[in-house]
């Protein structure tokens, strides 16, 4: 699936959002097609688009931007499109061209970046991975989040799993993650120890910051109340306890992390999530060729591994994948293994195991 025009990424974005429990951001991203023709700086920027629009999440930016307008109380007229009162396809395409012109300069900033959405369900796959790599590399691991935005998934240690009746995590924690379980294996009951957890970001979002925080509200989807309420829950955590974070680019990271001594009997897990697409060819070759030089150095007390739920750009699938070396169990070092995939947002995961 190639997707270059702005018109398809529109389309495409709000069959998305519909097929994934939010019909009404789905009317609200299709009411962007009008745009495209208007007279507006929003509209000229979008049409004009440089690179590639679905990639570069191009109409979630400008979704975040009109929820921004409700959520701040600059303008609520999108409400009833949200709570389901308005419907109509026009209607909603008249009330968001009225919206972009009459605050054209302030969503244009929108346009800018891509949405830090930073979903706390995603760690579900990211705790699974781990449990199948603490199987067969040990409990001890040290991670590191690249592209960890404000940090959330920064805080995993800190969140409850249940992994299809696999728990990890503390028992007692107020973030409980409980994605609908698919497929008919489960992780191992292992034990994961992390030792140390941090991430990296060029631009980290303070979740404890009131303007910020509700910056990263705006590109949740209106009617998705269960992933709002985690972001509540994970900015409350950040204010017991901030995720460390490194204002740093994900590449230049990855290269300081593996320059430091690491101790001995500790897995070194790199992880991200749906961040990949985002990353410059370039870095994400930087990152690929650090990581497999490393595991070419990586020994049975010092072992490496690469945990990453990213989107499969042919069949828009969120896969999850780990890589880690060595490889005890005879396999190939480094080689990829695809154990799931999930729900963008962490509602569900797919288990396939190895």
């Amino acid at each position: 699936m190639d997707i270059t025009s702005v018109e398809q990424a529109i389309d495409w974005q709000a069959d998305h959002a519909a097929r994934n429990g939010a019909p009404a951001t789905g009317r609200v991203v299709r009411a962007q097609r009008p745009l495209l023709g208007g007279e507006t700086a929003v509209g000229r920027h979008m049409a004009a688009w440089p690179g590639r629009p679905v990639e570069d999440a191009l109409p979630l930016r400008l979704a975040g931007g009109l929820h921004n307008l409700v959520l701040t109380g600059a303008n609520t007229r999108l409400a009833a499109v949200y709570d389901g009162t308005v419907t109509d396809q026009a209607d909603v395409d008249a009330l968001v061209s009225d919206l972009v012109a009459t605050f054209d300069q302030r969503l244009l900033p929108w346009l800018d970046g891509p949405p830090q959405t930073n979903e706390a369900g995603r760690s579900a796959s990211i705790m699974a991975g781990l449990l199948w790599l603490a199987e067969r590399t040990g409990p001890r691991m040290r991670l590191h989040e690249l592209g960890a935005s404000a940090g959330v998934n920064t805080m995993l240690d800190r969140f409850a799993f249940d992994l299809g009746g696999v728990h990890a995590g503390p028992a007692g924690a107020t973030m409980r993650i409980v994605p609908e379980w698919r497929g008919e294996g489960r992780p191992p009951a292992s034990k994961v120890v992390i030792e140390a957890i941090e991430g990296c970001d060029r631009a980290p979002i303070d979740l404890t910051d009131a303007d910020s925080a509700l910056r990263l509200k705006s590109y949740v989807w209106a009617e998705m109340t269960e992933r709002m309420a985690r972001l509540e829950t994970a900015i409350a955590l950040a204010e017991e306890k901030a995720p460390r974070l490194a204002a740093q680019d994900a590449g230049d990271y990855v290269d300081a992390v593996l320059a430091q001594e690491q101790p001995e009997d500790t897995t070194r897990v790199f992880y991200h999530s749906i961040v990949w697409q985002y990353l410059p060819a370039e870095t994400r070759a930087q990152i690929t060729a650090a990581l497999e030089a490393a595991g070419a150095r990586a020994t049975a007390h010092r072992r490496l591994a690469w945990v990453a739920l990213e989107t499969d750009r042919a069949t828009f699938r969120h896969v999850l994948t780990v890589r880690h070396w060595p490889n005890a169990a005879g396999a190939a070092d480094g080689a990829p293994v695809v154990l799931g995939a999930a729900h963008a947002h962490g509602a569900w995961v797919e288990w396939f195991g190895d």
